[in-house]
């Protein structure tokens, strides 16, 4: 299932800290990942908690150029802002 799902849609990367080194791995299950080693765990962790974020709260106002004229329709049929 990984592989293909990877090939669409792209890598899931989840990103974790041991000791002074920052591991990713696709959490889709498509067997792709890496390390890198950093001076200290403190730099590994924070990377780790930099990267590991999913950006889905604000999918809606990230969309597409593609769905440029749905966001317009979409906008003006909620009505004017307030």
């Amino acid at each position: 299932m990984g592989v293909g799902l990877c090939t669409v849609f792209g890598h899931r990367f989840r990103f974790s800290a041991r000791a002074e080194t920052l591991e990713w791995t696709c959490a889709r299950g498509c067997g792709a990942g890496g390390s890198k080693t950093y001076a200290d765990a403190d730099a590994a962790r924070r990377y780790a908690a930099a990267f590991d974020k999913e950006d889905r709260a604000d999918l809606g106002r990230r969309a597409p150029l593609g769905l440029l004229p749905l966001r317009f329709a979409a906008r003006r049929a909620r009505g004017p802002r307030r």
